[in-house]
């Protein structure tokens, strides 16, 4: 392990959010205005991630009154408080650059369909419901 590598470790966030190409997420900044400190959220989908170990990096891109922005966040940077996943994008694409050129509702990405968890039978089965017996008169 090189001095880079050492110098490294000591700035990688141990719960770096899990996150994927086309998912749509809210990401929490921490800003400084003056001697103050808010958190100012930001809401768009993941069009490209890149770097590895703490240089890390993904492109968030928003629609904000009919104009496409984009930010670049560090994802081991102390100013993002979390990364929340809102939806999961069904994309066949690492990076999603022909957004830009979309608007309106070409633009959108299908949502990944969830897996439902199966029930699984126990051995145990229940008991079949007593039929009444009248008596015979």
């Amino acid at each position: 392990m090189n001095r880079l590598e050492r110098l490294e470790q000591g700035f990688e966030k141990k719960d770096a959010p899990e996150m994927k190409i086309g998912d749509t997420v809210r990401v929490h900044v921490r800003i400084k205005e003056g001697e103050k400190e808010r958190i100012q959220v930001y809401e768009g989908i993941v069009i490209r991630k890149k770097g590895t170990r703490n240089r890390r990096t993904f492109t968030v891109r928003k629609t904000s009154f009919g104009i496409g922005v984009e930010r670049i966040f560090p994802l081991h940077s102390p100013f993002i408080d979390k990364v929340e996943t809102m939806r999961e994008g069904k994309v066949r694409r690492a990076k999603l650059y022909y957004l830009r050129s979309r608007t309106g509702r070409a633009a959108r990405i299908a949502e990944k369909e969830r897996v439902r968890p199966v029930k699984k039978k126990t051995g145990a089965a229940k008991p079949a419901p007593a039929a009444s017996v009248e008596p015979e008169a």
